[in-house]
């Protein structure tokens, strides 16, 4: 049995016409009956009398028709209950420019459509400029590296997070396919390990960030001493440098998602090691301080991600986070 067929019901009840009841439902005369028809068998009884002026209820029909007005009544009740209780506020949510290429769409538009009385405060900065705001409460959420510099500050009093793993990144030397840095076009092979990195010209984010920790515990472990020729804390500078052919950077692929044209502009090489990749966090507050709708956002979060490693839209990546629940 469903609500459509008790409105349908009432109307007709009401309208004392199966040809009125249809006019006020938007509905064809013959679906309308089909439907009642349908109640009436579920029922195993006769709920209208069909005469040449209309229909009027019979006894069971009377009977059904004043619980079936009280049912009606309840479920709008129940709607309008939930469109009332609707999560709202606001949530402040930090992404890393790589990141931000392709969770930060993906990610709006699943919010506006499961919750959009909830306002999101997008703020696309570097990982170390995250931590620091998470640690100063200015972030509800974010998707941070390195869970050892993270573990690090913790310890030295910075006040707590939650954290939860999300995926992994491979890490890719990237370069311009031709330039001042690259006149004759050289041509990467497919893979490299971080011990193949001592002569390259890198251009890199500084000491404080997620990604530039992971890559010198690689290169500690293999004792390697990188050549950088830049630091820059501009993921969009950094990629405007290597374009240029200033020198290669080491990033995860998605630090390309933002050129159409990727393939025509640069080249990479997926590093093989297995320390040069980089962990992606679900870092937050702790839930006792986390909204409601901040709590919706976390778990919609953790979906997204899932949903755009599972797709193959997020290249490079390995999920490694549990199962979450979609809200």
């Amino acid at each position: 049995m469903e609500l459509r067929q008790l409105r349908y019901f009432v109307r007709v009840v009401e309208r004392g016409s199966m040809s009125r009841a249809a006019l006020d439902l938007d509905v064809v005369q013959s679906a309308l009956s089909q439907q009642i028809t349908r109640l009436e068998g579920e029922l195993a009884t006769r709920l209208l009398q069909r005469t040449p002026r209309g229909v009027t209820p019979t006894e069971a029909g009377l009977a059904f028709f004043r619980e079936a007005q009280l049912t009606l009544r309840h479920a709008d009740q129940a709607v309008r209950a939930a469109q009332q209780a609707r999560l709202s506020g606001t949530v402040t949510v930090g992404l890393a420019p790589t990141t931000a290429g392709v969770l930060g769409l993906p990610l709006m538009q699943a919010m506006r459509m499961r919750y959009p009385d909830v306002r999101l405060h997008m703020v696309e900065s570097m990982s170390g400029h995250l931590t620091a705001m998470l640690n100063a409460r200015e972030l509800d959420l974010a998707v941070l590296f390195d869970t050892r510099l993270h573990q690090a500050r913790q310890a030295a009093g910075a006040r707590r997070w939650e954290m939860a793993p999300l995926l992994e990144e491979d890490l890719f030397l990237i370069c311009a396919r031709r330039g001042p840095g690259n006149p004759v076009g050289r041509a990467l092979p497919e893979t490299l390990t971080v011990a193949e990195l001592g002569d390259e010209p890198l251009i890199l984010p500084t000491g404080p960030h997620g990604l530039r920790s992971t890559l010198d515990t690689a290169f500690a472990r293999d004792r390697v001493a990188p050549h950088v020729v830049l630091e820059v804390d501009s993921l969009a500078m950094v990629m405007a440098a290597v374009d240029a052919g200033l020198g290669s950077t080491v990033q995860p692929w998605a630090a390309m998602g933002r050129y159409p044209d990727a393939a025509e502009r640069f080249q990479c090489a997926r590093l093989t090691d297995a320390p040069a990749r980089r962990v992606n966090l679900l870092c937050s507050l702790p839930d006792e301080e986390l909204s409601p709708a901040a709590l919706a956002t976390r778990v919609v979060m953790a979906d997204c991600v899932r949903e755009l490693v599972a797709s193959g839209q997020w290249f490079g990546t390995t999920w490694i986070g549990g199962e979450g629940a979609t809200v």
